[in-house]
């Protein structure tokens, strides 16, 4: 599973953020509500207005706000811990993981497809090598995040098309800067690693239907996953 090893927010920029989760809870503010505005949030929160900023950023990157100059800082996503019984920065940071996962899925696999279809000999050998040395770090017990973001980066690259890899960063890039490690597991997806040989190997030999299937039940198994510790983490 690609996860991006990127640097989070500050305790500080967390803190902020799990204030105000509580003055939305206590408000019962809903989607299309509007936040109050910044220098207001950083009197109440005691803290300085570019933390309340870089922490509403973090939201707006994950599409939990939207901010403009004219409307201010608007909910998007509904915020509430009710919904799935587990506390209310749980349930947030499940709900940010999941709408992360459902707009990389079609991304990823369209990128192996394509990858499958257009690589070049060098891409190949790129894909293998970055292969390796993902199985490597997986077998010696290592935290195998970063080679595992160096073989999907291969991927997205000979795909042809660079949007794949932009795009999917960005993605990636805005939930790890809030969420270091998902619930608290910082190698959430562990268990479909060994998948990413025969992913590799199809990409490789240009079986890209073999290549997209594999992809999909990588995220799937990935998402099942996340699901079963916001299960256990509800009870």
């Amino acid at each position: 599973m690609n996860q991006l090893a990127s640097p989070h927010v500050t305790t500080k920029q967390r803190d902020v953020l799990d204030a105000l989760l509580g003055m939305i809870e206590a408000r019962q503010l809903g989607i299309g509500d509007r936040l109050p505005p910044e220098m207001e949030l950083a009197r109440t929160l005691g803290v300085g207005r570019s933390t309340v900023r870089e922490a509403l950023r973090s939201w707006q990157d994950m599409g939990i706000v939207s901010r403009n100059k004219g409307a201010g800082t608007v909910l998007a996503a509904e915020i509430s811990g009710r919904s799935m019984q587990l506390p209310l920065s749980v349930s947030l940071e499940a709900e940010s993981l999941l709408r992360t996962l459902a707009v990389r899925r079609p991304l990823e696999i369209e990128a192996v497809r394509l990858a499958a279809r257009n690589a070049t000999e060098r891409d190949r050998h790129a894909i293998t090598g970055r292969m390796l040395d993902l199985m490597q770090a997986y077998d010696s017990g290592d935290d195998w995040r970063a080679a595992d973001h160096r073989f999907h980066a291969a991927i997205h690259e000979a795909s042809g098309n660079p949007l794949f890899g932009q795009i999917i960063t960005q993605l990636q890039r805005a939930f790890a800067e809030v969420y270091e490690a998902p619930f608290g597991e910082p190698q959430l997806g562990h268990a479909t690693v060994p998948r990413h040989r025969p992913l590799a190997e199809a990409v490789v030999e240009g079986r890209d239907a073999v290549a997209a299937g594999l992809m999909q039940e990588i995220l799937e198994e990935t998402e099942i996953a996340a699901r079963q510790i916001m299960k256990d983490k509800s009870r």
